[in-house]
């Protein structure tokens, strides 16, 4: 597969920066656009191996530290979207690319949508994955609690607030991989509190704004997905949000939660993969211990 290239850019004066893994082209011309990803808040341009293996045949995939995320500069106080926007934009002028399929994942996913948004003739198709839209009570009570011990000095516990107010920890709701994904989210918050100065600012922004995910969206084909026991906004609150974009469809993962790309990380890009190169989604939904077949349904 051919070399990665990682370019610095800069919007606001904030530094930022984007890879990409150019696709295999020994079998001819790329099977569809680019694909952008776009993660939560700590999951930087190096998070998506799943991506590059299941996309990089086929096209071009770019993975991005926007500014407040990875090795990027932190954004300042206030409103981010704009800047954000404007950032998506930067990296697409400097590929010089028309249109790409533009993949948003938990935070991420608030990014992409404004993206489609604000410029829809740039996306050729959208994927939104644990769309944030409402974030309950207890979810920010478990961020409170978090910023508490990072205030007061213990990272540790910081870390696995943090991580458990982002997870189903009900033991009558099966999740595929429970602990191996909530050991590593716990490692991957304390490594970011530990190397990144803005780390906490970034988990702030992702449990406590409120992204704008009203307005709808028409002219791009789009995806919308959830795990089954998404714990941070439920599915059927997804749903709904699914429902104001325009012949979009909507799916659940079984025995997953919010974080359903650690949980089905190979079904998830499988997934991703095919609605980006306008394949049928039926056998990438079809998951170990699926209990409702079928669970691919246009919604609007």
């Amino acid at each position: 597969m051919p070399e990665e290239i990682i370019r610095s850019l800069t919007v606001d004066g904030l530094r930022y920066g984007y890879r990409v893994l150019p696709g295999d082209r020994a079998a001819g011309a790329p099977a569809t656009e680019p694909v952008l990803v776009i993660g939560g808040a700590l999951q930087g341009m190096f998070g998506w191996p799943q991506m590059d293996d299941h996309l990089g045949p086929l096209t071009d995939v770019v993975t991005a530290d926007l500014p407040g995320m990875g090795t990027a500069d932190p954004l300042p106080p206030g409103p981010s979207a704009e800047v954000l926007r404007a950032a998506v934009t930067g990296i697409l002028d400097d590929l010089d690319i028309a249109r790409v399929n533009l993949f948003g994942f938990s935070y991420g996913a608030a990014i992409a949508f404004s993206c489609a948004r604000h410029d829809p003739g740039r996306v050729a198709r959208l994927v939104l994955g644990g769309v944030p839209t409402h974030i309950d009570e207890d979810r920010l009570a478990y961020w409170h609690r978090a910023q508490r011990a990072l205030s007061e000095g213990d990272p540790e516990r910081f870390a696995a607030l943090a991580a458990d107010g982002l997870m189903c920890l009900d033991p009558a709701r099966p999740v595929h991989r429970r602990e191996l994904a909530r050991r590593y989210v716990r490692r991957s918050f304390l490594h970011a509190l530990t190397h990144s100065a803005h780390a906490a600012d970034s988990l702030h922004r992702a449990l406590a704004d409120r992204p704008d995910f009203t307005g709808g969206l028409s002219g791009v084909p789009a995806l919308v997905f959830a795990g089954e026991h998404d714990t941070v906004t439920p599915p059927e609150l997804q749903r709904e949000f699914a429902r104001t974009i325009e012949g979009s469809r909507f799916l659940t993962l079984p025995e997953s939660d919010h974080w359903v790309v650690l949980e089905r990380s190979e079904e998830v890009a499988a997934l991703v993969t095919r609605f980006f190169t306008d394949q049928p989604l039926e056998p990438a939904a079809r998951l170990p211990h699926q209990t409702q077949p079928g669970a691919d349904v246009p919604v609007a």
